[in-house]
């Protein structure tokens, strides 16, 4: 059995490791305020959707974070959802060295 000791030294381990390599230690685009669904479209795995949407009083912009295995990573437009609304945002990877969507997150923000 492996103890929260040995669990926590990995994790440091890991994040030290992230860092040095120059590395994000968190993922800077994961909605936690918005409820969104991400994925892949059927019919073309070059494009990345996050599909929104707002439980809060408050207005919300969010916006797709699309990474793109060999080619360049894309941000999709930002999109506002006020009270109870619904969005959608899409990023295209594009260009001779894509590999198609590895991963979509959000960056969502307050208005």
């Amino acid at each position: 059995m492996i103890g929260s000791s040995h669990i926590a030294a990995a994790a440091a381990g890991a994040a030290f490791a992230l860092t040095s390599a120059g590395l994000p230690t968190s993922a800077s685009a994961a909605a936690t305020v918005l409820r969104c669904d991400t994925y892949v479209h059927a019919n073309d795995n070059d494009l990345g959707i996050a599909a929104c949407s707002n439980p809060t009083g408050q207005t919300w912009i969010f916006r797709a974070v699309v990474v793109c295995g060999r080619a360049p990573d894309v941000v999709g437009e930002w999109v506002t959802l006020p009270p109870g609304g619904y969005g959608e945002s899409q990023g295209y990877c594009g260009g001779i060295f894509t590999s198609g969507v590895g991963a979509v997150g959000v960056d969502e923000r307050p208005a």
